[in-house]
C-alpha cells in the first residue's frame, strides 16, 4: 500500500518529535543520576547502600524503557520519512486514526 492521504502527517510527525525531545531530557537526567549514585560522600551504613542499589535498579529499568519508547519513535519517524506511515507492517492495510491517536507509534492494527 501507498502513503497515506487521510493522515495528516505533519501533526503526527510534530507528536511523534514532541514526546521524542520530552524523552531525550529524561533519559539525560536518568543518566547524570546515575553517574552521580555514590558521589555524595562515603558510604558508612548497610541501609544507605541498599536504598541506593535500589534507586539504581529502578533507574536502569526506567531508561531501558525509555531507550525503547525512544527506539520505538525514532522507528514512526522514519514510517513518515518512507511514506508508509500508518500501514499495518502485518496486513498492509491502513492502521484506524484513532488507534494512531492513541499510539502514534502503532505498527499493527489492534488484533493483527
Amino acid at each position: 500500500m501507498s502513503t497515506r492521504h487521510d493522515l495528516d502527517l505533519n501533526a503526527f510527525e510534530a507528536i511523534l518529535k514532541a514526546e521524542k525531545a520530552k524523552i531525550e531530557k529524561n533519559i539525560a537526567l536518568i543518566k547524570v543520576e546515575l553517574s552521580s549514585i555514590g558521589m555524595d560522600g562515603e558510604l558508612d551504613e548497610i541501609l544507605d547502600m541498599a536504598e541506593i542499589e535500589i534507586e539504581n535498579s529502578t533507574d536502569h529499568m526506567l531508561l531501558e524503557k525509555l531507550e525503547m519508547e525512544l527506539d520505538e519513535i525514532n522507528a514512526a519517524l522514519n514510517r513518515i520519512a518512507l511514506g508508509n506511515y500508518g500501514i499495518c507492517e502485518k496486513t498492509n492495510q491502513p492502521i484506524p486514526i484513532e488507534r494512531l491517536k492513541v499510539n502514534p507509534t502503532a505498527r499493527t492494527i489492534v488484533g493483527e
